[in-house]
């Protein structure tokens, strides 16, 4: 049993992931300011409250758990608010990202799992994307990411451990069963937002753009269950912890959904009509993207288990029955 330290292991994806490292038999410490995470998501191991940026607190949570590894989950999310307030992007995701490796230097923990995105790539050049794929990230959260990553990789030169960069496509999907899943404020994402509208929390779900030069004229995406993505940082960190060397890969199905045809498969699993409106496209929206996982397949032995219609039956229970009750 290994003890892993989870920043933003209240979050949506951290939370998953403390789930699922815990299922696999390690312990998990969770390091979160709540400030977008929750503390009711803190289930399966202590919470020590604080900012990734705050090294003096790092570091005491270092010196009592004495961590094996790190799965660096906390940052800030939302795209478009990056494009808006890029300084405090930069300030959380990458100087937050330095003060963490450097806490994880001065006290010789060497594995660091970091909760990266598809977003380093920016407007895809091919599809599907594969890990060789130009950087040309299209917001300052992408390019956090990727200045992220490139700390990382300083680090374990420094230090002489390893890491694992994991570049989610699209996460959706929730253990409901658990009383886990996707709760932001706002919410951009495009499931909770349809889904809401079945709810009363919203009159419709706006379709942005529909001329793309897609099947249907809407953007394409791909969408992974959290829980599979919660499997491959798993796979990952015992990877790491057994010897294995530095990666960085995909995390998706490489199997896209438009925008027209998640709307159907939410009617069609829930039985429910989504009213939807036109708008305009959205600046920096790709016609599509779509990953290729054959690098984690090859190295972590990962492939995603479950399909777009088991991803929006969990969001949908999560939803409906149990954060419109418990987080309302």
């Amino acid at each position: 049993m290994a003890t892993i330290l989870v920043t933003g292991g209240a979050g949506y994806v951290g939370s998953h992931c403390c789930l699922a490292l815990t299922r696999a038999g390690h312990k998990v410490v969770v390091y979160d300011n709540l400030s977008n995470g929750h503390a009711k998501f803190v289930k399966w191991g202590p919470l020590e409250q604080g900012d990734i940026r705050d090294d003096v607190r790092l570091r005491e949570v270092f010196a009592a758990h004495r961590p094996d590894a790190v799965l660096h989950c906390a940052a800030l999310i939302e795209v478009g608010e990056s494009v808006k307030h890029p300084d405090r992007f930069q300030d959380v995701n990458v100087r937050g990202t330095q003060t963490l490796l450097d806490a994880m230097q001065a006290t010789g923990t060497r594995a660091f799992v970091f909760s990266s995105s598809c977003a380093v790539y920016g407007a895809p050049e091919r599809l599907p994307m594969d890990e060789a794929h130009r950087y040309e990230p299209a917001s300052p959260y992408g390019q956090n990411k990727l200045d992220a990553e490139r700390l990382s990789e300083a680090a374990a030169v420094a230090r002489g451990g390893a890491y694992a960069h994991l570049r989610y496509f699209n996460a959706a999907g929730a253990a409901w069963s658990e009383g886990i899943g996707e709760s932001h404020d706002p919410e951009s994402h495009a499931i909770p937002l349809a889904l809401f509208t079945l709810l009363g929390r919203r009159e419709a779900f706006r379709i942005f753009g529909e001329d793309y030069d897609t099947r249907d004229g809407t953007c394409l995406r791909d969408y992974v269950h959290v829980l599979d993505l919660a499997d491959a940082h798993v796979r990952a960190i015992e990877r790491l912890l057994g010897g294995g060397a530095s990666l960085a890969a995909n995390l998706g199905t490489g199997d896209g959904v438009t925008v027209r045809e998640l709307v159907a498969a939410i009617e069609r699993v829930t039985g429910k009509r989504v009213p939807t409106i036109p708008a305009p496209r959205r600046d920096g929206d790709s016609p599509a993207l779509l990953a290729d996982n054959s690098m984690a397949l090859r190295e972590l032995g990962w492939s995603p288990t479950r399909d777009i219609d088991e991803i929006i039956a969990d969001a949908w229970k999560w939803h409906a029955e149990i954060e419109s009750r418990e987080f309302a």
